[in-house]
């Protein structure tokens, strides 16, 4: 399904340089033949750097929006503890299925608070912040159950996207063969996107990060650095922005988070470099500037964030929208953040620090805001019982 051309080089020499994952790449130079295999060595290298630099002091803002304090603490809370690696949530009934990146392992986590092992989903490959990534569920008229689990991770040949027979009953579901929807997206030991989300048109949703291949995300001819828009069936809908494509959007770093408001507007989160993350109003044939700019640029070549906040403040992944406010889940920043929809340019942090790093945030079937934390895939020293699945205590 993939597509790839001829590769521009033009970026690597910044590789060359070894410079961090989170370091700006804009170097254009002509290389001889040999230096191109040379410098893809060393590509290959760069990407193991993970994609989020050690906890260090961030350069103070310059443009940070304006932060409202919440009126009262989002509580009381409850939690499903003992998860290895977490990534995304979804939903059947009221049990939560649940991806563990590393170990490849599908996991039931039933009303009563028992958790069970689906499946290990065949062919994962973990490496860094590849594996098992995200997942979601066919949509399903209301009292129904749905029909397939769709499933994104890593394989030897790359990224994937799968779709799976979804059976059996909430505390003993299972899934059947894997059938393939979308194959061969670029995929690194870095930014590997993952998220996949059905929008409100019945179309399925894939970020893609660059694979630590900034300049793909600017080339239409690779899926790289994009948010593809498909069918279910893996199909590219007729009316997607540019014909024959399944590319939705491009310019993009890391996109880890998409959801939906009411009214059918689309939000992204975005992992940035070393300078900003990202809230962005996603829409259809939009490029969004990665990697000649970031964050807010003022470039009517590209679309502008929203919001934008410094690593440190963020990093940014899964989001949820409620009839009226956003939430982002964020991993160095180990908070959730609120941002309203009546006012995209302010927000609130809740639970900061408290639970560590935030991978998604969910709304379940009964209306419940629940979040998933992320401190045992090497990045922080895990605390007593993670990783947890969590009950914010909120009710939509």
């Amino acid at each position: 399904m993939a597509r790839f051309t001829k590769i521009n080089y033009r970026e690597l020499w910044e590789v060359s340089m070894n410079r961090s994952p989170r370091s700006r790449n804009s170097a254009a130079v002509a290389l001889t033949a040999g230096a191109i295999a040379a410098l893809l060595s060393l590509a290959g290298c760069a990407a193991e750097q993970p994609a989020e630099p050690p906890e260090s002091p961030s350069p103070a803002p310059t443009t940070t929006p304006p932060t409202e304090e919440p009126s009262e603490p989002l509580g009381p809370r409850q939690s499903t503890t003992g998860l290895a690696a977490p990534w995304s949530i979804a939903y059947v009934e009221n049990s939560a299925l649940v991806s563990e990146r590393d170990s490849g392992k599908l996991i039931e986590l039933t009303e009563d608070g028992a958790s069970r092992e689906i499946a290990t989903i065949p062919g994962v490959v973990h490496g860094g912040e590849g594996g098992f990534l995200g997942i979601a569920v066919s949509p399903a008229p209301e009292g129904t159950q749905p029909e397939f689990l769709y499933a994104y991770s890593t394989a030897s040949s790359g990224n994937r996207v799968q779709r799976f027979p979804l059976t059996g009953t909430p505390g003993s579901l299972a899934i059947g063969e894997a059938t393939p929807i979308v194959e061969g997206l670029p995929s690194a030991t870095s930014h590997n996107g993952g998220r996949i989300a059905f929008g409100p048109d019945g179309m399925l949703y894939v970020t893609v990060g660059d694979a630590s291949q900034p300049w793909l995300s600017q080339d239409l001819d690779s899926l790289a650095g994009k948010i593809l828009r498909l069918t279910p069936d893996g199909g590219v809908p007729d009316d997607n922005p540019f014909e024959g494509s399944p590319v939705y959007t491009s310019g993009h770093r890391n996109p880890q988070g998409i959801a939906w408001a009411a009214d059918g507007t689309m939000y992204s989160s975005e992992f940035g470099q070393d300078t900003w993350d990202e809230l962005n109003v996603i829409t259809a044939g939009s490029n969004y500037g990665w990697p000649e700019v970031e964050g807010i640029a003022g470039d009517d070549r590209y679309v502008d964030p929203v919001q934008q906040w410094t690593p440190a403040e963020a990093s940014p992944s899964g989001i949820a929208i409620t009839s009226d406010t956003i939430y982002i889940a964020n991993l160095r920043g180990q908070r959730v953040r609120t941002v309203p929809l009546s006012d995209l340019t302010t927000g609130s942090d809740h639970f900061v620090e408290e639970y560590g790093r935030i991978r998604d945030v969910t709304v379940s079937p009964d209306g419940k805001l629940w979040l998933l934390s992320n401190n045992t895939d090497g990045r922080v020293e895990p605390r007593a019982g993670d990783d947890r699945f969590i009950d914010s205590g909120l009710v939509k």
